[in-house]
């Protein structure tokens, strides 16, 4: 007979460690209510590539307010978008990919518009929109968790991931999508989409302060005591 292997240890290191980052950042509010529609979340995610989320959050406001809809961004010349979204740190791209993302939604939909994800459920929601051109798992879950859809879909950018392969949570060389599906199966059951966003955040802010991609300040991180690679360096010393 197979005795029960029990629950995951992975979930309570979140817990925790959740803890511990609202402990020194505090609780972080969730959007305002314009900026919770799903087809803003969706291109704020597609241009926002290695920008401040508050660059992002204004050069997507100041696209709607130029054009008046999505659909009138998706048929603007690319020149104009381009030109529109100079302060990205990649307008061109950032352009192209916005372009196409849009203007395959309304083929797809006759019009910029995601209602239909409120009937689907969450993964096979998420795959929908990664069949459109230039969006992957990091928006697609954005789209479903940071919006009014408030899925239960954990978002994961460079920072997040590059925490929790440190902390020994997912492989250490996942990919996006591989670490989406090695850290979804263990994220605590009581945590609802409000708390998966405010986690996600939480966990930004860690890797723009102490965990950062180089010289990481582990000897004085939070979440030291948690973290497999923070310990082993810090024991080197």
């Amino acid at each position: 007979m197979q005795l029960p292997l029990g629950p995951d240890p992975r979930t309570e290191t979140l817990l925790r460690l959740q803890s511990l980052l609202i402990q020194r950042f505090g609780r972080i509010e969730r959007a305002a209510a314009e900026w919770r529609e799903p087809e803003w979340v969706l291109v704020q995610g597609v241009i926002g590539a290695r920008t401040k989320s508050e660059i992002s959050n204004a050069a997507t406001d100041r696209l709607l307010k130029r054009y008046g809809s999505w659909e009138q961004v998706a048929e603007a010349p690319l020149e104009e978008l381009q030109a529109e979204l100079a302060t990205q740190t990649y307008p061109n791209i950032a352009a192209e990919r916005l372009k196409g993302s849009l203007t395959a939604l309304v083929e797809r939909r006759g019009a910029v518009d995601l209602a239909h994800l409120a009937e689907m459920e969450t993964l096979p929601a998420m795959r929908w929109l990664e069949q459109l051109p230039g969006i992957g798992r990091k928006i697609a879950a954005g789209v479903m968790n940071a919006s009014t859809l408030d899925r239960r879909a954990i978002v994961l950018d460079g920072h997040h991931t590059r925490i929790l392969q440190r902390m020994g949570l997912v492989p250490p060389k996942a990919t996006t999508d591989r670490a989406f599906e090695a850290i979804m199966p263990v994220m605590p059951d009581k945590w609802d989409g409000a708390t998966f966003d405010e986690h996600h955040l939480l966990m930004k802010k860690l890797g723009q302060t102490w965990c950062r991609p180089a010289s990481p300040d582990c000897a004085t991180c939070l979440a030291l005591s948690l973290c497999k690679t923070g310990t082993e360096r810090v024991g080197k010393r």
